[in-house]
């Protein structure tokens, strides 16, 4: 599925960097990525950007309760 296919609230793959996140909109050339749990905004370029998996949800998940669980994040 191409990047502008993917809708808002979609969680997604920067195969760039391999970091998991929710798709939050797409401006100018760009798609929109918010790491899951929230924190700062990144674009991407929509070729680098791939629907994230099963497997890789839950990974990135559990890195977020984790981090929550250590007081790390909010």
């Amino acid at each position: 599925m191409k990047a502008a296919a993917l809708p808002t609230g979609s969680c997604a793959v920067d195969t760039r960097t391999g970091r998991v996140g929710v798709v939050m909109g797409h401006e100018g050339p760009y798609v929109q990525l918010r790491p899951l749990g929230g924190g700062r905004e990144w674009d991407c370029v929509p070729e680098a950007v791939r629907r994230a998996t099963t497997a890789e949800r839950s990974g990135a998940a559990t890195v977020y309760a984790n981090a929550h669980g250590r007081g790390e994040v909010g």
